[in-house]
């Protein structure tokens, strides 16, 4: 427990530093590009469109509300744009900087937060897309959209305990993070981003993919848009997703600790 406080004190302590760093990021990546950061938006708007023509003649509907298809997919491909993004860069976030910060006082367990705040412009971008559609469309807004910031919370905690222990476990095993990259083209699937997992697998099946907290998190925005749902309708499975969290930060957090000060010695 000691180590969760100390990684959890880092966060808030350097939150300034970790904003003006990501913002850095954000135009070192795109400086030499002519479209600069709009390339942020284009490119999942160019994913969502051929999500949209491959699985949305075959999927023209949805479960569970009286959205349309395209309405249903976006409120959960939105999230899973932003939750691999922020896995799969954040599991390198140490590795690729660890001979800088480590002539600095610097302390690594912001990497992975930096990562989180890198990709949050995109994000907001997009929601801010999904909800002018929403507007356009007609769709009600109701008590249920405040829930939103809920599993924002969510999955902010959700994703800074998963990423500090892909980030370390990737400077010491290298072959983590190919692993992981496989591992997140099957959650894609697994996670109902574009098919409704509830109505398309048997019971027992459905149940066992429920345990990917990453279906929680995508339901939950569209429990929260589209289907009039609260969090605290289905107890046991809250609990459960926040019980996984906090051992997935305990276990990140321990590991972290332990090892960051021979973290160049894996290199």
């Amino acid at each position: 427990m000691k180590q969760v406080i100390e990684v959890l004190k880092e966060q808030f302590k350097y939150a300034p530093m970790i904003f003006r760093i990501a913002r850095y990021e954000d135009k070192a990546t795109y400086q030499s590009h002519y479209l600069g950061l709009a390339w942020q938006i284009l490119n999942p708007l160019i994913q969502i469109a051929i999500y949209y023509f491959v699985f949305g003649f075959a999927f023209n509907s949805s479960s569970g509300s009286n959205a349309s298809y395209i309405e249903w997919m976006l409120a959960g491909i939105i999230p899973w744009f932003f939750i691999s993004g922020v896995i799969l860069q954040g599991a390198n976030s140490i590795y690729n900087k660890i001979n800088m910060v480590s002539k600095m006082n610097f302390p690594m367990s912001i990497l992975p937060s930096i990562n989180i705040a890198s990709n949050l412009t995109s994000y907001f971008t997009m929601m801010v897309l999904l909800v002018g559609l929403f507007a356009v469309k007609g769709t009600p807004i109701t008590i249920y959209w405040g829930q939103y910031l809920y599993y924002f919370v969510a999955m902010m905690a959700f994703l800074y305990s998963f990423t500090l222990l892909n980030a370390t476990i990737s400077v010491l095993v290298r072959d983590y993070y190919i692993m992981l990259q496989s591992l997140i083209r099957v959650l894609f699937y697994m996670s109902g981003v574009v098919w409704d997992l509830q109505t398309k697998l048997p019971e027992w099946a459905f149940n066992i993919l429920k345990l990917n907290p990453i279906y929680y998190l995508i339901n939950g925005f569209r429990e929260t848009f589209l289907m009039e749902r609260m969090f605290w309708e289905n107890p046991s499975y809250t609990v459960y997703f926040w019980l996984l969290t906090g051992v997935l930060l305990f276990v990140g957090a321990s590991l972290h600790m332990k090892f960051r000060e021979r973290f160049v010695d894996y290199l």
